[in-house]
């Protein structure tokens, strides 16, 4: 019963979060009825188990969900997504639109940007640059999403991305781990999804197709959408709705003034991960009133949230005065972490009310008992999960809370660095959390205009099939090598 219960959750779930249910009522119903056919107290579970799991959560990652969409807001109200998208277009030209746009995406995303504020910038320079070029516009939505979901979001070493903060906690990483791995899987994810659509883009020339419908991208109607809004803030740490609830500065910085705060995200993740904090005395966090933790728990995250507080400082020193209201901006970037975290949040506590359950040592055997060795049963963890949830961040947090401290057991006795698990959890977490019903693609396809029917089969082969090829070469490699 235990189990039919954890299956019967979860399908409540799933069902109800695709036909646009919030997940802050269906993650608490779902978690107490597993518990329920378990026999398990209810209230206890709710009230210890899914509200401690999830406000453990919030404690350990709001400060990366909070600056993150603050920075993201000021670098489009600023003008500088824009700008350097508009660079990238003047740089490749028509005849490269494609490339155009996902380098485009890349780069802000790599820079800290969240995904959600470069989808509704770039989706109209997108459509111009495709509508000139005589691209069909059913291959917007794959070209946005490699730039902007794939690689950059879960290979790319260093970048700031959620997911890839998650599981430094966990295995004592940092954003940098397995970086000649991560380099590899990038340049797997990015050549696969380009041949991809160079090659839809060659065929459709062919046959004499164009750009077609030439209604313009709904960018506002998606913003504002209440569907979307559910689904994207379950799947990125930017709630659309405060899209547009700051006003844009006028015209567009210089292309310099646009890319340092890029830079400096880079940079300084890059210091203190490698030079500050190594060097830092921590051992005051062992006392109980810091939680009784370690540096190696909290650097990844203390990284990250350095390099995006600098880097806002920077915006606001070189962009502040071009702002129409800094405050609103402000307003509008706070605000936007606030339904992402807790829509997380409450998936985490989902997991670990089912982590409780006696019926999950099934669960757990069966995934340790996958053949092929800890990272490919890792890598099956992880995709499972983010495909259920579609969350890459929330199924990556359910799997290592659930699974995490015997991942790094096993680590210990066979010699695994922890690097190599964390780049393994990530890409894999990043792979089918691109199915239909995740956040990004239904935000992806509302905001371009077009139909799952038109669109996603071209998202699959760049996103989802281009990862997977990048995941089993990592693991190969990493087997018979090990880290690097």
């Amino acid at each position: 019963m235990g189990l039919l219960g954890i299956l019967a959750g979860l399908a409540l779930l799933v069902w109800l979060a695709f036909r646009g249910w919030s997940v802050l009522l269906l993650a608490p119903v779902a978690a107490l009825i597993a518990a329920a056919f378990a026999g398990e107290p209810l209230l206890a579970h709710w009230t210890q188990t899914f509200m401690g799991s999830a406000s453990g959560f919030v404690a350990q990652f709001f400060p990366l969900f909070l600056l993150g969409a603050l920075f993201g807001k000021l670098m489009e109200d600023s003008g500088a997504v824009s700008a350097i998208a508009s660079w990238m277009t003047a740089k490749l030209g028509v005849r490269r639109a494609v490339l155009a746009v996902v380098l485009a995406g890349a780069a802000v995303t790599y820079g800290g940007v969240s995904l959600f504020v470069a989808i509704f910038v770039l989706t109209p320079m997108a459509m111009a640059l495709f509508q000139a070029a005589g691209v069909p516009r059913r291959l917007m939505p794959a070209a946005i999403a490699l730039g902007t979901s794939t690689f950059t979001m879960s290979a790319l070493p260093g970048t700031p991305a959620i997911q890839n903060a998650i599981p430094m906690p966990f295995f004592g990483t940092t954003p940098f781990a397995a970086p000649g791995l991560g380099i590899i899987a990038s340049a797997i994810m990015l050549g696969f999804g380009l041949w991809w659509l160079n090659r839809a883009e060659a065929r459709a020339r062919a046959a004499g197709e164009g750009f077609g419908d030439v209604t313009p991208a709904p960018v506002d109607a998606a913003a504002d959408s209440p569907l979307v809004r559910e689904r994207a803030t379950v799947a990125h740490e930017f709630d659309p709705a405060e899209t547009h609830r700051s006003a844009h500065a006028p015209g567009e910085p210089s292309i310099l003034v646009a890319a340092l705060p890029l830079f400096v995200v880079v940079m300084v993740n890059l210091v203190m991960s490698f030079f500050v904090l190594p060097r830092f005395d921590a051992a005051f966090l062992a006392e109980p009133r810091w939680g009784g933790t370690s540096l190696a728990a909290v650097a990844g995250v203390w990284s990250v949230a350095v390099a995006l507080a600098a880097a806002i400082l920077v915006i606001l020193a070189c962009s502040a005065r071009r702002l129409p209201s800094v405050r609103a901006t402000m307003d509008a970037g706070a605000n936007a972490a606030v339904l992402p975290i807790f829509a997380v949040a409450s998936l985490v506590g989902f997991g670990a009310v089912v982590a409780a359950m006696p019926a999950f040592e099934l669960v757990r055997a069966w995934v340790l008992g996958i053949g092929g060795g800890p990272l490919v049963s890792l890598a099956v963890a992880t995709n499972v999960l983010a495909a259920l949830t579609g969350s890459a961040s929330g199924g990556l947090t359910i799997a290592l809370d659930a699974l995490g401290p015997t991942y790094m057991q096993i680590a210990a006795e066979q010699g695994i660095d922890p690097g190599l698990l964390h780049r393994v959890a990530v890409i894999g977490a990043g792979t089918l959390d691109s199915l239909p019903h995740n956040g990004a693609v239904v935000t992806l396809l509302a905001v371009c205009g077009t139909t799952h029917k038109q669109s996603y089969i071209d998202i699959v082969m760049a996103c989802i099939v281009g990862a997977l090829v990048a995941l089993a070469v990592v693991i190969l490699l990493g087997t018979l090598v090990g880290s690097f």
